[in-house]
């Protein structure tokens, strides 16, 4: 049986849709998107999560499931997660099983979490992008109607080699970038008033300075950011105790002033374009 693909406005109001990327694993998308959203919804906002890493989905760990996705025909209704709509991978295949999924396939996955999924209205949409460059990542930013992208780095080089990769997706398809946000930035000692550089220093703001974005902040390692992902609770949960709270408190002001920046640039090019058409 075929599915019908529907357009996204006919199942869903988004006012914004942003990518979390980084053209590689292991710098924490996942942390800082589930955290982000979490961030955001403190402050008022309706939050869904689409998480895209069909081969290693790792949110539904961080952010437990109060209510499960369901299905009403070919439409997928997400799960409710502390309060943030949430569709992934995860929910459809056992905890433990590996998903062996060739790029066709995945890409038709893909597309149906893009067109399938009645996510109602949300303020922001956030989708943790899968490592990598390829058809997947395409086709999300070819086909999701992503108004930006964050990008994820880690202090080292070999970190910033890859973002710098995924940045000229971004630039090809013609998607704005946020900003950068460096994840892991340093260790801050309980003992004394000393940040440890573990993994290097200033990746992300010299990446930030080299691209002419904005840099958007530093994510510090914290044991209670750890613990709040490996337990599924929300880090601003009363019984985390842990500056990472104001942290991407930060961080969501900032993307919300980067987004609205984005969106009046888009409606002032608009304006511009209309003017020139009618003069011609």
């Amino acid at each position: 049986m075929s599915l019908k693909m529907y357009e996204p406005d006919e199942l869903s109001t988004i006012k914004h849709t942003i990518a979390i990327a980084a053209g590689k694993g292991g710098v924490g998308k996942s942390t800082i998107t589930v955290n982000l959203a979490l961030a955001l919804q403190q402050k008022g906002f309706k939050v869904g999560i689409m998480d895209t890493d069909l081969y290693g989905p790792s949110i539904r760990k961080m952010l437990r499931e109060d209510r499960m996705p369901g299905q009403e025909g070919q439409i997928l209704i997400p799960a409710i997660c502390q309060g943030i709509s949430m569709i992934s991978m995860a929910y459809f295949r056992k905890t433990d099983e590996a998903a062996a999924v060739r790029a066709p396939i995945a890409n038709n996955i893909i597309t149906q979490f893009i067109q399938q999924v009645k996510w109602g209205k949300l303020d922001y949409l956030l989708v943790d992008f899968p490592p990598g460059t390829g058809d997947i990542q395409l086709t999300l930013a070819q086909k999701a109607n992503i108004l930006g992208a964050l990008m994820v780095t880690t202090p080292q080089e070999v970190a910033v080699m890859d973002v710098r990769k995924a940045m000229n997706l971004f630039n090809q398809v013609r998607t704005p970038i946020i900003g950068i946000v460096e994840n892991m930035s340093h260790y801050q000692h309980p003992l004394i008033d000393e940040k440890i550089y573990l993994f290097g220093k200033g990746g992300g703001n010299r990446l930030a300075v080299e691209s002419g974005l904005p840099f958007l902040g530093e994510i510090p390692i914290d044991p209670a950011l750890c613990k709040s992902g490996d337990e599924g609770m929300s880090i601003f949960n009363k019984n985390f105790k842990s500056n990472s709270t104001e942290v991407f408190s930060g961080l969501a002001e900032r993307v919300i002033k980067q987004v609205d920046n984005i969106q009046q640039e888009m409606k002032d090019s608009l304006t511009n374009f209309e003017i020139t058409w009618k003069e011609f």
